[in-house]
């Protein structure tokens, strides 16, 4: 699905919600938003989160040296511990969620708008915080990409 089409949808009715997941408080919010969307719509949720992969001056993947593989298995056992959490209230609000981690060299709202479009997803849920290697930086470059460029309605979550 190239673009996003109301013809097919009853507006505000969903689906298929997208709430992104990065471990901070802000996309924890967005989840609790995506699920009590998704209870009154019956939709899926997908709690999707990205992981970019650096490159190396020669466009490859850069290697990794024991203190950096170190911090990324950390980072990655909290983004699992994260969208567990999300599955969880998911069950407990009888919504079903799927979890998704993506590998991308791209920025992270490109990545999202992407997965977005090819899993026809009718609703995006983003926080306007994140986190990050520098602690604090607003999400706020994110969610203004994923507004500009998704094909779908996006909520943006204070």
């Amino acid at each position: 699905m190239n673009s996003y089409s109301m013809s097919n949808k009853i507006k505000g009715r969903f689906s298929r919600i997208l709430v992104g997941i990065d471990g901070s408080e802000s996309s924890m919010d967005a989840s609790e938003y995506a699920i009590e969307m998704a209870k009154k719509d019956g939709a899926q949720i997908i709690a999707l989160s990205i992981k970019l992969l650096p490159l190396s001056s020669y466009g490859l993947a850069a290697p990794q040296d024991e203190a950096k593989q170190f911090k990324e298995d950390k980072e990655m056992h909290d983004i699992k511990e994260s969208l567990d959490k999300v599955d969880q209230n998911g069950k407990r609000n009888n919504v079903q969620v799927k979890k998704e981690i993506i590998n991308s060299q791209m920025s992270v709202e490109a990545a999202i708008v992407e997965y977005a479009e090819s899993e026809g997803v009718d609703l995006i849920i983003i926080g306007t915080k994140g986190t990050s290697d520098i602690k604090n930086i607003l999400l706020g470059n994110i969610a203004s990409g994923v507004v500009k460029y998704a094909a779908c309605p996006v909520m943006v979550v204070k």
